[in-house]
């Protein structure tokens, strides 16, 4: 199997969670160390404390994927006698990196809200708050049409070709391609300074504009051709459209059977709740983090229920004025991504054939109790 480095480890992350996505003043990226070592062991964490840091270390990490960054306000001075001191110190003594995914994993399919709403069990679920929609691009190639089946077969498993439910999408048509070879050039076909016509095939696929790169990585890759003749199209064609939480549906139950429910499927030990508990609740909206400025987002898309965490004194009065109940378990249940991201990452990892393992933190690092 081949090792890796982390600037691969990161490469394959970002296929599905790009910083693109990310909104803006985000604190996301490399955060301390460098991804230009071998890594062996990457861990999926949500939070970069001191424990956690004492947790890589254990596991010969030398690579951490955290949701919450552990630098989001500029740095004034690292004095190693302060807590946080002491945790750089740790993660730079024993080279361990780190790199922060936030807003962008927020965002992602397959992301923190994605998990969440997977989690309570939603039905038919859509974008709650849009703040993303992909570019699409074309990319036209042409390739012997002997080797054509594995340049398409290429392209997909980079993530080309993906339409809906459907991937690895191509449209193929036949011609003859035609070529001079000169001066030093080491034809794969032909020889120099004789015209040469071969039967090749046109590819035709689209992708997402934050694939670009290693779709063209895949291709040069795959294709026999020492130049290789291809074009690149923006399209108008609408991509998908991502953004923050997820509003879908459950069976309907009441507001107090539904705060039950939310306890035990996000494995928490207490919620706050507003609003009449013997409403009913059908249609959910959920929001992974600190969800107060997009509360109206849900009551406007038709939510019986807002789960979000950290929710404000009066931003809940103001909920309970426009009639949405409330349903609030906290920030650290966004700790979902910690098992959804190791076992996606190790999927797409295992794809290539990579040597890493890449596992959850197994810490609790939710500050609150309940008593």
């Amino acid at each position: 199997m081949k090792k890796v480095n982390g600037h691969e480890i990161i490469g394959l992350f970002e296929q599905y969670s790009p910083k693109s996505y990310a909104m803006e003043g985000d604190k996301i990226g490399l955060q301390l160390g460098s991804l230009s070592r071998t890594v062996e062991n990457v861990m999926i964490a949500l939070d970069v404390v001191e424990e956690v840091v004492d947790e890589a270390i254990a596991n010969n990490v030398q690579l951490i994927i955290a949701h919450h960054p552990p630098i989001f306000r500029p740095l004034k001075a690292i004095n190693m006698d302060t807590p946080a001191g002491r945790l750089l110190e740790k993660l730079i003594k024993h080279d361990i990196a780190v790199y922060a995914a936030h807003t962008n994993l927020d965002v992602a399919v397959g992301g923190v809200n994605d998990l969440l709403a997977e989690a309570l069990g939603l039905q038919n679920t859509e974008v709650l708050y849009p703040t993303y929609e992909t570019v699409l691009k074309k990319l036209v190639v042409y390739v012997p049409a002997e080797d054509a089946a594995s340049l398409r077969q290429a392209l997909g498993d980079a993530g080309a070709g993906a339409i809906g439910k459907y991937s690895h999408c191509t449209f193929s048509s036949s011609g003859m391609g035609q070529f001079l070879p000169n001066g030093d050039a080491n034809p794969h076909i032909g020889k120099v300074g004789t015209l040469e016509s071969v039967a090749e095939e046109r590819i035709e696929t689209i992708f997402p504009e934050h694939l670009e790169k290693s779709i063209l990585r895949a291709m040069f890759k795959a294709h026999p051709y020492e130049e290789v003749a291809y074009d690149l199209y923006e399209l108008a064609n609408k991509g998908e459209t991502l953004g923050l939480g997820r509003i879908g549906e459950i069976a309907e139950m009441t507001l107090e059977q539904f705060a039950a429910y939310v306890k035990d499927r996000l494995e928490v030990k207490g919620v706050r709740v507003v609003g009449d508990l013997n409403d009913k609740v059908k249609k959910v909206a959920v929001l992974g983090g600190d969800g107060n400025k997009y509360y109206m987002s849900a009551k406007h898309k038709g939510a019986d229920v807002y789960v979000t965490g950290d929710m404000y004194y009066h931003v809940a009065h103001d909920a309970m004025l426009a009639g949405l109940n409330i349903v609030d378990p906290g920030h650290n249940i966004e700790k979902v991504m910690k098992k959804g991201v190791s076992q996606k990452l190790t999927e797409m990892a295992e794809l290539k054939g990579w040597n890493v393992k890449i596992f959850p933190s197994a810490l609790n690092t939710d500050p609150f109790q309940f008593l």
